[in-house]
């Protein structure tokens, strides 16, 4: 009995630790909502859905501007790991046999090309806590508990009742498609949410594996992956939604449409090597009078973080010979090891007041003779 309330009183603290990590993104989604529900409130009214829909909507604009830097960073991760991928098979089978060098080598790799493997992951986990914050700030309006600062307190009561009661064809902002207690305009709005977003998460995909993913790319245990995903992700989207407020579904639908467009656009202006997008590229680049190659040698060497600088220092124990031909010819040389000496000097002064100035370098002797003195 005593290890069940030693296993409660710890996940209140997680759980409390969790609250406390999410008050500022609670704060910041709060902010925005309210700040575009007032913008739009003259156009709409202040209690109309298509008001509270359309701050939603620019909450999803404002968030996925901001992450623009970490989404193309995404994109030309993956596109740069694709492109790695015969290093990585090459160092793969020099240390296959030693995982630990393996994994320095690799490392090393990505290091000196300018790749961070975690930085495909980061927007998606960044994207989380904020869609997780939205979820629990219309779920906290929908249980009349709420969360945000701008939501909170007696002077923003109007604005969580506002909310809660607000409509878009029908269908409560707050409202879910389960559970149904009769089927009406949420449960029709919902699956038509669901079914849209679904589809343009599908249809990201194949875009992506169609038109920026190389042939080689198309088999092997990745491209069996990657068509799980294709099939098996939108029925998890599909069953996830389903217990999810209209307002986020609002929101998701949003961010995938962003998503879809914005991962159009990159593919056009920086495709993946040796695949469709690529081709259509290289055509555009020399219809342009542009040379292709010399604009991915541009972009690859600013993508390098650390550049190999022009050395006009001779290497020690080299010396340059002249050739017959004009040409230069490295000679090595044995490095040679030459002592300090002390410099002596003495001054005298001659007959007509001239001062001389003589030095004179101490004889080299052999050590044995030092030692006899």
């Amino acid at each position: 009995m005593l290890d069940l309330f030693v296993s409660l009183n710890l996940w209140d603290s997680f759980y409390g630790l969790l609250s406390a990590m999410m008050q500022p993104i609670y704060w910041v989604i709060s902010g925005l909502v309210v700040l575009f529900h007032r913008l739009f409130t003259p156009l709409f009214g202040a209690d109309s859905g298509v008001t509270w829909t359309l701050a939603i909507v620019m909450l999803t604009v404002v968030i996925r501007t901001a992450l623009i830097p970490l989404f193309v960073k995404q994109i030309n991760s993956a596109r740069n790991m694709q492109l790695m991928q015969p290093k990585v098979a090459e160092l793969q089978k020099k240390y296959g046999h030693d995982r630990e060098r393996l994994g320095q080598e690799t490392m090393k790799l990505y290091k000196e090309e300018g790749v961070n493997p975690m930085a495909s992951c980061l927007p998606l986990f960044l994207q989380m806590p904020i869609f997780l914050g939205l979820f629990r700030v219309l779920q906290g309006v929908a249980d009349n508990t709420p969360r945000g600062a701008f939501f909170k307190g007696p002077e923003n009561r109007h604005l969580v009742d506002s909310l809660r009661n607000s409509e878009i064809f029908g269908a409560g902002l707050a409202d879910r498609i389960f559970p149904i207690e009769s089927f009406g305009a949420t449960q029709v709005l919902g699956i038509l949410l669901v079914v849209a977003m679904v589809g343009v998460f599908f249809v990201t995909q194949l875009q992506l594996m169609r038109k920026n993913m190389p042939p080689e790319s198309q088999t092997g245990q990745a491209a069996q992956m990657q068509k799980m995903m294709l099939y098996f992700f939108p029925v998890v989207y599909a069953m996830s939604a389903t217990f999810i407020p209209i307002g986020v579904l609002v929101y998701w639908l949003t961010s995938n449409v962003w998503t879809m467009v914005q991962q159009a656009i990159l593919i056009r202006n920086n495709p993946a090597p040796n695949t469709p997008a690529f081709i259509d590229w290289e055509e555009r680049m020399k219809a342009k009078g542009l040379d292709p190659q010399e604009v991915l040698r541009k972009k690859a060497e600013k993508r390098r973080k650390t550049k190999p600088a022009a050395s006009t220092s001779r290497p020690v124990g080299r010396q340059v010979a002249a050739t017959e031909d004009g040409g230069d010819e490295v000679v090595e040389e044995a490095p040679k090891v030459v002592r300090q000496q002390v410099t002596r000097q003495t001054v005298r002064t001659t007959e007509d007041g001239r001062r001389i100035v003589q030095r004179q370098q101490p004889r080299q002797q052999p050590r044995s003779a030092r030692k006899k003195k």
